[in-house]
């Protein structure tokens, strides 16, 4: 595969979406400077910090990948975002090195069946309200309710022993709860002062909401009453911008100061001049991944295209940004250990011929007079657009056609309505060092993933185990067992695990470049010089 090729292929689908989506987001008002002369560039970067300067107000001005239509923390995935915005918290968090450490609570522990949660000391909303363990009860049993992926919690019973602390007793022993608890989606709000909880929600976190544009910009300010202590910036604010090529013109121009999720191609940019731009990549738990619909595409079909997609070959060409999958975890966790046939596409080819397929004149593969071309359904962030290109063109080296559908919102179209062959996306996996959340999303019944038609009982008895299984080396071995099912199925294609890469000005900091998660972003030590 020629890198050129798909440079060229690249540019023609954008060329298109440009000229025929009126969908597309736009980067902050000067961006394009960056396409003219380095001398624009440089004034644009200058009047952003005279105007810093001006104010005597610390200003940070992040592009983020996605826009959503509510703040509410506990609906969808809206509590990722409240995080990265600074504005929620929850009861613990995630660390830099994927372990949970405290936030809202001091600690939690179990015994047999019930999990003794205590609260910190002078916590408070915004509003100067207190933190009390009542308040958090009634959060955990609203986010039963509004969000489908933690109804479970109604199953649990959930009480206030006294102000400071909540206890929750599970039917079962639960094992992962304190990492449940870490969820930016259990973040708590101020549920008797909020009015409006899809603009303006009323959290504990060191800023505010100042400007909320649904599906667009977000502008946040300090949190005058931050329980924890001096909060460094003035406020951010947050431009949406999907795609790379704006994130990248606009840090060039000077618009913007930070962002993270850079693709490789930026990434060359920036290393380039290291006097103007700070480049952070680690290790991360976001994975890019496929899943194949069983509805539409039959066993040998799925298998071969398993065989063809050559992950090594993507990361090469993804240069510093991915690194190969095997599975959706970490090879180097106890549960990232599972085994994937190698690429083979003779192999590929004798299981479309056996099947019926007989190849055609123009390359491709057709039975019963229909020509073999699947629909590959994905979104233009996190690489996902270069990766449909990529991967439509290994697949059409081995007579396997394809048309690309590209949507804003995944999660409302091709998620929701599996209407895909398919379907590309991009989740952390590792979310808070487990592998149950991802299993459970992906594999198990009625799972938010489960869409493309994956159905396996002893994979389901499996799943039921490991959701209260207490041994560490155990759930190890039935998450391996569980994954190897999938993989074996050919219900998923495990593509790259993402190294973390943020970018920065010199003299910003703390925009949760060393954490492995993308659901962090902005905290009270955020700061620019």
């Amino acid at each position: 595969m020629k890198r050129k090729t798909i440079a060229i292929i690249f540019a023609a689908l954008l060329a298109f979406s440009a000229a025929s989506c009126g969908t597309v987001a736009e980067a902050p008002a000067g961006a394009g400077a960056a396409a003219g002369t380095e001398q624009a560039a440089d004034q644009s970067a200058a009047q952003a910090a005279a105007s810093t300067a001006e104010t005597g107000s610390k200003i940070l001005k992040a592009a983020s990948s996605f826009a959503y239509p509510s703040l509410d923390v506990h609906k969808e995935y809206y509590g990722w975002y409240t995080s990265i915005y600074g504005i929620s918290e929850a009861l613990f968090q995630m660390d830099e090195n994927s372990e949970v450490v405290p936030c809202l609570a001091k600690d939690a522990v179990t015994d047999g069946n019930t999990w003794t949660v205590t609260l910190e000391d002078n916590v408070a909303f915004s509003n100067g309200n207190p933190l009390t363990a009542e308040m958090v009860v009634r959060n955990l049993k609203r986010a039963a309710e509004e969000n489908s992926r933690f109804a479970y919690l109604s199953d649990f019973t959930i009480e206030a022993t006294d102000d400071k602390t909540v206890t929750i007793t599970t039917p079962e022993i639960y094992p992962t709860m304190k990492n449940d608890l870490a969820t930016p989606e259990l973040g708590i709000m101020d549920l008797d002062s909020t009015t409006d909880f899809d603009n303006a929600p009323v959290c504990t976190g060191p800023f505010v909401i100042d400007q909320f544009n649904p599906e667009g910009d977000v502008t946040v300010k300090k949190n005058e009453n931050y329980w924890g202590g001096d909060v460094k910036l003035d406020g951010a604010v947050f431009y949406y911008m999907q795609e790379d090529d704006p994130k990248l013109l606009a840090m060039q121009s000077g618009e913007i100061d930070c962002y993270n999720s850079v693709s490789s191609a930026a990434m060359e940019v920036f290393e380039t001049e290291p006097d103007k731009y700070k480049l952070v990549s680690i290790p991360g738990a976001r994975l890019q991944f496929y899943i194949l619909n069983e509805n539409r595409l039959d066993d040998a079909v799925r298998e071969a295209i398993n065989l063809t997609v050559d992950k090594d070959k993507i990361a090469a060409y993804l240069s510093g940004s991915v690194s190969p999958a095997m599975g959706p975890f970490s090879t180097k966790t106890a549960y990232g250990q599972v085994g994937v046939p190698p690429v083979d596409t003779a192999k590929a080819k004798e299981l479309l011929e056996g099947d019926g397929y007989t190849l055609g004149a123009d390359g491709i593969y057709e039975k019963d007079g229909k020509k073999l071309s699947i629909d590959i359904a994905y979104y233009a962030a996190r690489s996902l657009d270069t990766l449909a290109l990529l991967i439509q063109e290994q697949l059409k080296e081995i007579g396997v056609d394809s048309t690309l559908s590209v949507y804003e919102d995944p999660d409302s179209t091709y998620i929701a309505t599996s209407d895909f062959d398919l379907a590309l996306y991009c989740s952390i996996a590792d979310k808070s060092g487990d592998p149950l959340y991802f299993i459970d999303s992906t594999l198990s019944d009625g799972g938010y993933y489960d869409c493309g038609g994956f159905d396996d009982d002893h994979c389901q008895e499996l799943i039921e185990q490991l959701r209260y299984e207490t041994d560490p080396d155990k759930r190890a071995d039935l998450a391996n067992e569980i994954v190897q099912i999938a993989i074996d199925d050919n219900a998923y294609g495990y593509v790259g695990l993402f190294n973390k890469a943020t970018v920065l000005r010199p003299g910003v900091s703390g925009f949760a470049e060393n954490i492995p998660f993308d659901f962090y972003g902005i905290n009270a030590e955020t700061d620019m010089q």
